[in-house]
């Protein structure tokens, strides 16, 4: 089934100049897909399309059957929670814990759940001893681990992360990347804007965006065969890649180190 479904969906920020032009784009209740796009390509808007934060120029944009519009926002918006890039885009609380409590009261989840949903989800993001603190006086990647319990703590059949792990050290990052797994396995749908491909490694389906158009999609090793594409998309292409291309270009045939190589470039 699917939960997202974009039909020829274009938008522009400033008219004659399109930033998504004819997007299609389905996917499927349970899956992972990683949007996957070099700065300006579209993605973070595509994202706020979805949940409704921008109207589309054209076309429609569905949320497990509900056609978006101004009527069925709200009730798109009880089903998709997102974590932008910028967590004090996201920070209206006193304190983290009234931060993490925000989106369960706007859903009206009864307090006794809501105090057990907010200790859960801080201590999973490594947050619970700063329950009391200002969000103000948080480091970036702390910030960013509050608003990622918050969207968790809210229990959307969508989440999407918008960039979401760009503050958080390599060691946090490999945590937040492992959770969105565990959250992908229990059937919830997922979606991450990123421009890094380590990130998009883990899902189970990439899109590439490039100036506003999907080029091509498809799973990580379909996506990461195209060579050229993936020169044309301007993204840094992961290092066991770079020495499989090299290895293409110079002829040489090792089909073990190769075979290891792919190995290591999808589970980066």
């Amino acid at each position: 089934m699917n939960i997202i479904e974009l039909n020829n969906v274009s938008f522009s920020y400033v008219k004659d100049t399109p930033v998504l032009e004819n997007v299609n784009l389905t996917i499927k209740k349970g899956e992972w897909v990683s949007i996957l796009g070099h700065n300006g390509s579209g993605k973070s808007t595509l994202s706020k399309l979805i949940i409704g934060l921008l109207k589309a120029k054209s076309g429609e944009i569905r949320i497990d059957g509900i056609t978006l519009n101004e009527e069925t926002v709200y009730d798109i918006r009880k089903k998709v929670g997102i974590v932008f890039q910028n967590p004090d885009n996201q920070f209206v609380g006193v304190t983290v814990e009234d931060d993490i409590a925000f989106g369960m009261e706007n859903l009206e989840i009864p307090r006794e759940e809501m105090i057990k949903n907010i200790e859960l989800y801080a201590k999973k993001v490594d947050m619970f001893e700063y329950l009391k603190k200002e969000p103000y006086a948080l480091s970036g990647g702390q910030k960013q681990r509050v608003a990622i319990a918050g969207i968790l703590a809210m229990h959307t059949d969508i989440i999407i992360f918008d960039e979401a792990t760009s503050m958080l050290d390599p060691k946090g990052r490999d945590v937040i990347m492992n959770y969105m797994r565990k959250l992908s396995d229990e059937g919830k749908t997922i979606v991450t804007i990123t421009h890094d491909m380590k990130e998009a490694v883990y899902a189970d389906q990439i899109v590439v965006l490039k100036e506003g158009r999907i080029i091509t999609k498809g799973t990580p090793r379909e996506v990461f065969s195209d060579r050229p594409l993936l020169n044309s998309s301007n993204l840094e292409l992961l290092t066991p890649l770079k020495i499989l291309y090299m290895m293409d270009e110079e002829n040489i045939e090792n089909n073990d180190l190769k075979d290891i190589l792919w190995a290591y470039s999808l589970n980066m």
